[in-house]
């Protein structure tokens, strides 16, 4: 009597892998507009700065007094710069040190906000950070640049739900875009949360250092505006409800949380 060959046994399927580094539409398309508009140092030198005195927060533009010195832009640079001075930077060390921060606080961002949320929240935070910066700096001349002031921003946003249970800073995540829209703390259960509490006390504390010892960060010997960080954060912090198209946690839950 003949035995039926034995089948093969069935090789497992491949499942689809996650990159380790995927970054959404939103967030892709504001790293490459830095990028782009940073080539802008390639201009002579002459060009190159007067990009900066139209498009760079400068706080002098904004007094009314008769010392007042007319800068380049006119009247609408005093509309525009609060938020057009976020997208310059110094040089290749600046851009690279936001864009960094901004890859996982900043993705997780853009996936719950969607890209119009995301794109007029930067634009929101990099206002809040010119305007901290321009009540500090009264009649400074230095022009500010950088988007720190916005991912600042992202930051203070981020942690209203990294923390949750299943998030991108939870002890047990899931993919990417779970882990992005897990319902969020009300500010109030953020602000007692001691995990939030804990990276709060970092994030000041460290700009504070850096601000009371004019520590510079990749740009040429520049003090750090650690005025327009703060600013930026709290407004990240604060606003971030507006933005959210995610539904809160209950209290009961949040408290669990």
């Amino acid at each position: 009597m003949e035995s039926q060959p034995e089948s093969p046994p069935a090789l497992p399927q491949d499942t689809p892998r996650e990159p380790i580094l995927t970054l959404p539409g939103a967030l892709t398309a504001y790293v490459l507009l830095l990028a782009v508009i940073h080539l802008r140092v390639l201009l002579p030198p002459e060009l190159e700065n007067w990009t900066i005195d139209v498009f760079g927060f400068i706080p002098k533009r904004y007094d009314s007094t008769l010392l007042a010195i007319p800068f380049p832009g006119g009247a609408g640079a005093k509309v525009w710069t609060f938020v057009t001075y976020s997208l310059l930077h110094a040089n290749l060390s600046h851009i690279g040190f936001n864009v960094l921060w901004l890859l996982p606080f900043g993705s997780a961002l853009a996936r719950r906000f969607g890209a119009v949320r995301f794109f007029t929240f930067m634009a929101v935070t990099a206002a809040a950070g010119a305007l901290a910066h321009l009540v500090t700096h009264e009649h400074a001349v230095a022009p500010m640049i950088g988007a720190s002031a916005s991912v600042s921003g992202t930051m203070a946003a981020a942690i209203r739900f990294a923390f949750v249970q299943g998030s991108f800073l939870s002890f047990s995540r899931g993919d990417a875009d779970a882990a992005a829209r897990v319902p969020a703390l009300s500010l109030m259960h953020a602000l007692r949360n001691p995990r939030v509490l804990g990276f709060l006390a970092v994030w000041f504390g460290v700009n504070i250092i850096f601000g009371v010892g004019s520590i510079a960060i990749g740009a040429d010997g520049a003090s750090v505006a650690w005025q327009a960080h703060i600013g930026g954060f709290l407004a990240g912090l604060m606003l971030f409800s507006l933005f959210d198209p995610v539904p809160r946690l209950t209290a009961d839950v949040a408290d669990a949380s």
